[in-house]
Formats: structure tokens, C-alpha cells, sequence
């Protein structure tokens, strides 16, 4: 086991080094110019679009799960093992240098991720529940290569409903075995057995179920963690000065730590990042395209923002916790230990549980999230309902499993295939970005003519395969054709 982990973890690296984070930081440069900076200067129309009113059907209900729905569900995935445990093991290995290239990941990425959700809205397609879509979606109607999009459908499901669902159930057992003061035989078998039975009783409900669950799970435990971290940074606040210091010297390697030279620093910084923010990875394009909005810029906008609410804020409360109440970091334990050990410093060991129950409930409702983009791929590539149902088992089955296997090698097989994805993601929005950035224009030229912006595939006839936004009454729903004139700038 240990020589395929060495294996795994080698081949991980070399693919990152040379390849994914070249590409990442190239395109998302690229992408950052090309749209004036839309990550950072529509800022404010992030906040605007995530509470717009969701466009209804003739029969009064919501055409799909709204622009909030869509960006939880996509938190669900983000804001869980990669905030607490990712964060603990970059710091861990990279040393604080590790969270300034995490938060510049972030913002870099933030205009991929900007693309590759706006591409996801503009080439989704409907279904019983409403729609659904992705990167998958956008290679097929968008490429025109569906061999592409399965390609990419196959990486996903091997990522995120089992790779990384084994990796969510693990630190949730591993969280609760350390609850109970360490190595206990029979926890993991309960924790993994509860954790199989309450995600069968979820996702067996479809994607409006998993929508309310992380609607109501996601912002509350979120809200809590940051709530502790303040607190934990309040009773440390003399430290904070040296922290952030150390966070941007030593992200140059002028002081290493466990090994941390200024080249595994910004790679621990930038895996650990895409592990928690998801910026173009071709995750989050599968949420957003599930959201009724009138303009797929909107979700677009929304996408982004999820960005900056994992990282700026749940990564960076993470880090604030361990770095004010950990001064050395020398043998410093890697991943969830780290946070835990910063949390009972700080307020006793009662913190342990209050941590347990935060990491169970942001970890389940990142299997939720995952499992949800693996069913959206499951059904580009085979719609039969006998193959849904057997990928369900399935993913309980990984859940199961995932609570009683090895860590480290959970990790290193996360990275390499979180790698390829992210390859293939990024070859596709690279190709494809060039209608992302008319359906900016589109919407700009909206905004600035006083209009809440509506897209039908009309107003871009060039562009083939656009399979909804057939015309406005189908877009806005509630929104009569002859009375758009009057939705003006709200």
C-alpha cells in the first residue's frame, strides 16, 4: 500500500508542476484581461443576481431550482473537508506562504470560474426536474465533440462522488474517532454505516431535495465555523499582525518549513486551493446550470462568487485558526489534527465536539453536493433509470468504504484525477470562451441600457447548439413578451 501511495502521489505532482497549474494560471490570466476583470469589477452584480427571483412555469411553480439554490448546492460541494482538513495540511506542509497562494488561486480563478459556469448556463438542457448541464453539456453542444464530454463525464464520476465522497467520510470518522480521545476499532464501521443510510435517504430524492438540505445546512454551519474562528482569533488578536506577516514573507520561501521552498509552497497553495474552491475544475458549472435565471451570465456572476466564499472567507478563518494559536508549526500533524489541536488550544476540549458536529454536517452536504454532479454526468452519458439507481448504490457503497480507509492515499488519488479534470475542463472553456465573453457584452449592454438582462438564443444567432433560451416568454416565465420594456434597472 505504501509503494502505490509513493506511486499515486509522484505521478500526482508531476502532472501538476507541468501541466495543470501552467494552464491554470495562463488561461485564468487570459480570462481575467479578455473580460476587464469581471471577477473583481461586478462584484456588486454578484451580490444583485444570487437573490433574483426565480422565472416560473405557466402552472406558478419555479421552472428549476433558483440562482441560491444553485450556488449552495455548489457550496455544498466547496465548503466541507478541503476548508478544515485541506487547509490544515497545506499549512502543514507549506507553512503559512502556502494560504497567500491560495487566495491568489483564487482570485485568478475566479475568472475561470466566471467562464466555465456562464458556458454551463448557456448549453444546458432540461429535464424532469427542471435542468441540468456542465462541462459534459458544453463539450457535446458546444465543440461538438460528445466524446469529449464523456471523457471528461467519466474523470468527474471517478472525482467527485467517489474519490472525494471517500475522502469527505473519512475525515468525518476520522473527526469523531479523535472525539472520543483517538483509535477506536468500531467507530469508523458506525460512522460509516450512519453516513451510508442518511446519504441514501437524500439522494434517492433527486436534486430539489438535495437544493433544500443544502439550502438550509450550508449557510448555517458555515456561519458557525466562522463564528468560532473569529472567536479563536479574538482570544489571540496580539498574534494577528505576525500572522498575516507571515503569511505573505514566507509565501516567497525565505523561511522554509517541513520542506517548504517557494515551489512546493505555491503548489500545496494552488492544489489545496482547487481542492476547496473548485475554480475551474468543471465542478461548479454542473450547480449553476441547474438555476432558472434569465441571463446565463447571471449564474455566471453567482459561480464566482461561491469562489470567495470558500476561499476568502471559510479557508481563511481555517488558516486564522491555526496560525494565531500555532505558533510552531515544526512537526506540525497534517490535515484535520492540525485544526483540531488549534481549536482545543484555544477553548478547551469541548471545542473537539462543536468541530465533530460542524465537520459531519459540512462534510455530508459535501457528499450531497458531489454525488449531484456525478448524477448529472451519469445521465449525459446513459439516461436509463436502472443506471442511476445502481450509481446511487454505489456511491453509498463509497461512502461506506471511504469511512475505513487510509487517508493518505485518498488524497494523492483525489489530486491526480482532480488534475486530468481539470485538463480537460480547461482545453474546453479555453476553446469556448469566446462566446462566454459575448454573453458578457450582452448582458453589459443590457445593465447599462437600464434592463434586467434577458438571453434568448436570438440575440447570438451565430452560436450552434444552444439547446434552451428558445425565446423570452420560455426565459423569464412570469415576464409577459410585450412588457419587458418596463423591467428596468432595479
Amino acid at each position: 500500500m505504501d509503494s502505490l501511495n509513493v506511486f499515486v502521489l509522484s505521478a500526482g505532482d508531476g502532472l501538476w508542476t507541468w501541466a495543470v497549474l501552467p494552464i491554470l494560471v495562463v488561461l485564468g490570466l487570459y480570462f481575467t484581461a479578455r473580460s476587464g476583470v469581471v471577477q473583481f469589477r461586478l462584484i456588486p452584480e454578484m451580490f444583485r443576481t444570487l437573490t433574483n427571483k426565480t422565472p416560473l412555469r405557466d402552472d406558478g411553480e419555479p421552472q428549476s431550482v433558483s440562482a441560491f439554490q444553485a450556488f449552495t448546492i455548489s457550496a455544498a460541494s466547496r465548503v466541507g473537508v478541503g476548508n478544515i482538513a485541506g487547509v490544515g495540511t497545506a499549512i502543514a506542509i507549506g507553512g503559512p506562504g502556502a494560504v497567500f497562494w491560495m487566495w491568489t488561486m483564487a482570485f485568478i480563478g475566479g475568472a475561470s470560474s466566471f467562464i466555465e459556469s456562464t458556458l454551463g448556463q448557456a448549453f444546458k438542457v432540461r429535464d424532469k426536474d427542471g435542468f441540468r448541464g456542465g462541462p459534459a453539456y458544453y463539450m457535446q453542444y458546444g465543440l461538438k465533440a460528445r466524446w469529449m464530454g464523456i471523457i471528461f463525464a467519466v474523470v468527474l464520476i471517478l472525482c467527485f462522488p467517489l474519490s472525494f465522497n471517500s475522502l469527505q467520510a473519512n475525515t468525518i470518522s476520522a473527526t469523531i474517532s479523535s472525539s472520543f480521545g483517538g483509535e477506536v476499532g468500531w467507530i469508523p464501521w458506525v460512522v460509516g454505516g450512519v453516513l451510508a443510510v442518511l446519504t441514501s435517504l437524500v439522494i434517492f430524492g433527486g436534486v430539489r431535495r438535495i437544493a433544500s438540505f443544502s439550502q438550509a445546512i450550508v449557510p448555517l454551519m458555515a456561519l458557525l465555523y466562522l463564528i468560532v474562528g473569529i472567536v479563536i482569533v479574538g482570544l489571540h488578536i496580539e498574534r494577528l499582525p505576525e500572522v498575516f506577516a507571515s503569511i505573505y514573507t514566507q509565501a516567497w520561501g525565505t523561511q522554509e518549513v517541513a520542506g517548504g521552498t517557494i515551489g512546493a509552497i505555491i503548489m500545496v497553495g494552488a492544489k489545496r486551493g482547487m481542492f476547496s474552491n473548485e475554480a475551474g475544475l468543471g465542478s461548479a458549472p454542473n450547480a449553476g446550470a441547474t438555476a432558472a435565471v434569465t441571463h446565463p451570465v447571471k449564474q455566471g456572476l453567482v459561480q464566482t462568487l461561491g469562489v470567495y466564499f470558500d476561499t476568502f472567507l471559510v479557508c481563511s478563518i481555517t488558516a486564522f485558526i491555526v496560525l494565531v494559536a500555532t505558533p510552531d508549526l515544526a512537526n506540525a500533524e497534517r490535515g484535520i489534527a492540525l485544526t483540531q489541536n488549534a481549536m482545543v488550544d484555544s477553548l478547551g476540549s469541548w471545542s473537539n465536539v462543536l468541530l465533530s458536529v460542524i465537520i459531519f454536517l459540512l462534510a455530508f452536504s459535501s457528499i450531497l453536493g458531489n454525488y449531484y454532479y456525478g448524477e448529472s454526468n451519469i445521465e449525459f452519458i446513459n439516461s436509463k433509470p436502472a443506471v442511476l439507481t445502481a450509481f446511487r448504490v454505489v456511491v453509498v457503497a463509497v461512502v461506506f468504504l471511504g469511512s475505513i480507509a487510509s487517508a493518505d492515499l485518498i488524497w494523492n488519488t483525489a489530486d491526480g484525477i482532480m488534475g486530468v479534470m481539470a485538463i480537460i475542463n480547461l482545453i474546453a472553456i479555453a476553446l469556448l470562451s469566446g462566446i462566454a465573453f459575448k454573453l458578457l457584452k450582452d448582458y453589459s449592454d443590457q445593465r447599462r441600457a437600464g434592463l434586467d438582462p434577458v438571453f434568448t438564443r436570438a440575440r447570438m444567432p451565430e452560436v450552434t447548439g444552444i439547446q434552451c433560451w428558445e425565446d423570452e416568454r420560455s426565459v423569464t416565465g412570469a415576464i409577459p413578451l410585450a412588457g419587458r420594456e418596463g423591467v428596468k434597472r432595479g
